[in-house]
């Protein structure tokens, strides 16, 4: 993809989230559903569409550290050095969330965040200036879309905005792999 086309992506996609819109976008992992993680409103529309039950939670996606320590009220630091040192996509269960919309949130207050490494997602992140939801763009229940083929049509329909970015990229990617950190020990979840 052109570099113009990249950034009018990132234009469409920031004007889409600034009034609390859905995007449909590539991650570092499989194709997701995209919102604004701080609007309670904009959240629940990723609940509407993708027809999942309130009561789960929702990865937030972040461009740096500084987003984690500034949405989470006790990081251990080490779990970045984990981060640094692992090339695959990984989310991780921090305790205490601060700053993420409410219905993000997990019951027991955590929240579930990737700190991406994707340019696409960083870019927007940053450009953004907010964590973003992440959640694979299909219906509850049925399996997640590696690449953007295997999405919905009707899915698609019911989007603000569809990035252009890696459409045609047939590179099949897993979903993360979720932890929690424990006194510097990894649990693994997914």
């Amino acid at each position: 993809m052109a570099k113009n086309n990249f950034d009018q992506d990132i234009e469409n996609c920031l004007q889409v989230l600034q009034r609390g819109g859905v995007i449909l976008y590539p991650t570092d992992t499989v194709w997701g559903l995209g919102c604004d993680a701080t609007n309670a409103e904009a959240v629940e529309k990723i609940f509407i569409l993708k027809k999942r039950p309130s009561n789960k939670s929702l990865v937030v996606l972040v461009a740096d550290e500084r987003t984690i320590l500034q949405h989470t009220a006790s990081v251990d630091l080490e779990v970045f050095n984990f981060l640094d040192n692992t090339n695959h996509p990984t989310t991780v269960i921090y305790e205490h969330a601060l700053g993420i919309a409410e219905n993000a949130i997990a019951e027991d207050g955590s929240v579930a965040i990737r700190l991406c490494k994707d340019d696409f997602c960083k870019h927007l992140i940053k450009r953004f200036r907010k964590p973003l939801v992440s959640t694979s763009a299909n219906f509850s229940g049925n399996p997640a879309p590696c690449i953007y083929k295997e999405i919905s049509m009707e899915l698609i329909q019911t989007v603000d905005y569809t990035v252009q970015h890696r459409r045609e990229d047939e590179t099949k990617l897993a979903p993360s792999r979720i932890i929690k950190w424990y006194d510097g020990e990894v649990v693994y979840i997914r």
